[in-house]
């Protein structure tokens, strides 16, 4: 069983830390942003999605463990987000810590997600992946998510 358990300011502080750089580099791979200006960049979509850390309204950060007082496997961040009629679940990030992955931590946030989604009377879950991210995208097919959108790619010259 993986818990959703409250960030804590410091485990949000380390989790900043280290997600800034991994979104930089996300986006330098995926050939969105020139590497030099990846962690600017990462920084401002950070600060402008939570502007105020932890108390941004709207948003909810979980570590993500397997009893409340447990290690810390991983952070799951989702905010709550309208599409068309319906109040929705957006992650904005699932991260597991490396000596924790390929033991269905992930698979079992996400049900643990669907249960937290339906107890705040939230309509459905929404994400954005990499297209090279093909583990995730296998992950969230097997937990049955569909793409919506889809945008490629083609270099000519």
């Amino acid at each position: 069983m993986t818990l959703l358990v409250p960030l804590t300011p410091a485990e949000f502080m380390d989790y900043k830390s280290t997600s800034i750089p991994m979104y930089a580099h996300e986006k330098v791979r995926s050939g969105e942003w020139a590497e030099a200006d990846a962690m600017r960049l990462a920084r401002e979509a950070f600060d402008l999605l939570l502007p105020n850390g932890l108390d941004t309204p709207g948003n909810h950060l979980f570590g993500l463990r397997e009893t409340a007082d447990g290690p810390l496997l991983g952070v799951l961040w989702f905010a709550i987000r309208q599409r068309a009629a319906d109040r929705i679940a957006y992650v904005y990030e699932i991260v597991i810590q490396p000596q924790f992955q390929r033991q269905g931590h992930a698979k079992r946030a996400f049900r643990a997600l669907e249960d937290k989604v339906r107890e705040m009377g939230l309509s459905g879950i929404a994400l954005h992946v990499f297209g090279h991210n093909t583990g995730a995208r296998a992950l969230y097919e097997s937990l049955g998510y569909e793409s919506t959108n889809i945008t490629m790619f083609k270099p000519v010259g």
